[in-house]
């Protein structure tokens, strides 16, 4: 059976409270009356209602009296004030004052209810916002994850049992899926936790200077090479190393790295990453078989957040958290339909890109609720139905391009992704 809302209803004639009562309770609400300021504040302690119907002229205390009464021992329950005579003055006060809202009397029923609904519903998501909160803080996922959904247990499981080994690890999946937090979890979990983590990405170092920045060099090397270099594996000593997108380190450097890896006379453990499908790497010549097998000895694949939405309500209300205290502000939760509205978008960007909507959408609220306004634009892009995910964001992105006259960086700024996903994605495409 549903629970039924409570609400306290206040005014002194006592044919209105009546009338007011017998409406609520054919709606589904649990209605109680008071005739005075008093009296209201009694049941306020004993009944604890959920929302308060008050009339703003009421005996023994004002309506915007009582208002202040109420939102100094809660803040957030909906006060609706009621009166016999539209002031546009009451109702700026009212709401300055935090009323949910102002209705005038001959009462508008429809009017009513609608600002009943509204109020309900916010009452809804401030309690399953406070349940999310309460699981953030018990038990929110993994290390730096946030999420408890099947798939992402299954990663937290899989990160578990290869921490306690030494083994070289690769961890795949798509831009913005987490493969960095993957790979400090390894280390942090494993017995190199005390060690130096180092991390690099060979793609973002110009190609003359990868091999001194990855395997150092000595003095006199070449000709610039006027002092010794330690490279990132002598850094990395008694710990690990993180080479992010290794199918992008030049063929020539690979087999240097498959000799360091296999003669063991250095005590690094390696965790790469790639966000591309490794064979797919390995057939097309851009990643050394040899060097794969090597690596393949632990292998992590870290789920796309489309194929975890349920962790989505999650993840929203984690940097709604986060958020707030950054830029200063208040925010609650997302209304019923924003919410919709991520959970039925196909995410390619990932958490990345989930992150950079949350807070744009908390910038722009600056009130208690993210609305669907406050979500970017291509999120409300018409879909097509009966078509894949995959396919959906491959439309979109394509459209974006389409828009954007192919300027990629621009079309990566409309859709909240960087530069290299939209290139991954159309170099996927084909």
């Amino acid at each position: 059976m549903t629970r039924k809302s409570k609400v306290l209803i206040v005014g002194d004639d006592s044919t209105d409270r009546k009338a007011l009562e017998m409406l609520l309770q054919e709606w589904g609400y649990d209605a109680r009356m008071a005739s005075n300021g008093a009296e209201a504040k009694d049941l306020v302690e004993s009944y604890d209602p959920e929302i308060v119907i008050s009339d703003v002229v009421i005996p023994q205390l004002s309506g915007i009296d009582l208002l202040r009464v109420l939102r100094a021992g809660n803040p957030s329950r909906p006060v609706i004030l009621v009166t016999g005579h539209a002031s546009i003055d009451l109702a700026v006060e009212s709401m300055k004052q935090g009323a949910q809202d102002f209705i005038t009397r001959p009462m508008d029923n429809a009017k009513l209810q609608a600002i009943l609904k509204v109020a309900t519903s916010d009452i809804e998501m401030r309690q399953a916002s406070r349940k999310l909160g309460s699981q953030l803080e018990r038990d929110s996922g993994f290390g730096e994850f946030v999420g408890n959904s099947k798939p992402m247990s299954k990663v937290y499981d899989l990160i578990q049992s290869l921490s306690s080994s030494d083994a070289s690890v690769i961890i795949t999946g798509e831009n913005g899926t987490g493969k960095k937090l993957a790979a400090r979890a390894i280390h942090r979990l494993s017995s190199r936790a005390d060690g130096p983590y180092i991390a690099v990405t060979p793609s973002a170092i110009p190609e003359a200077l990868i091999e001194s920045e990855v395997f150092g060099h000595e003095k006199g090397t070449f000709t610039s090479a006027a002092a010794v270099r330690p490279g990132c594996f002598e850094l990395a000593s008694g710990g690990s190393l993180f080479l992010d997108e290794i199918a992008e380190m030049p063929l020539s450097l690979q087999p240097k790295l498959l000799r360091v890896l296999e003669d063991g006379r250095v005590n690094v453990r390696v965790i790469a990453a790639t966000s591309q499908e490794p064979r797919t790497e390995v057939q097309e010549g851009r990643l050394r078989e040899d060097l794969y097998c090597r690596l393949i000895a632990g292998t992590v694949h870290l789920p796309p957040l489309r194929d975890r939405k349920e962790d989505i309500p999650l993840l929203a209300q984690y940097f709604i958290g986060k958020f707030n205290g950054k830029h200063s502000v208040s925010v609650a939760a997302l209304r019923a339909d924003a919410v919709e509205m991520l959970m039925t978008y196909s995410w390619p960007g990932n958490v990345r890109e989930f992150r950079n909507v949350m807070e744009r959408a908390l910038i722009l609220a600056k009130s208690e609720w993210i609305e669907t306004i406050h979500l970017p634009p291509y999120l409300r892009f018409p879909r097509t139905l009966g078509i894949t995910a995959a396919a959906a964001e491959r439309e979109l992105i394509l459209k974006t391009l389409e828009t954007t006259g192919h300027n990629k960086a621009q079309a990566a700024r409309q859709l909240g992704l960087d530069v290299k996903t939209i290139r991954n994605k159309l170099k996927s495409y084909k």
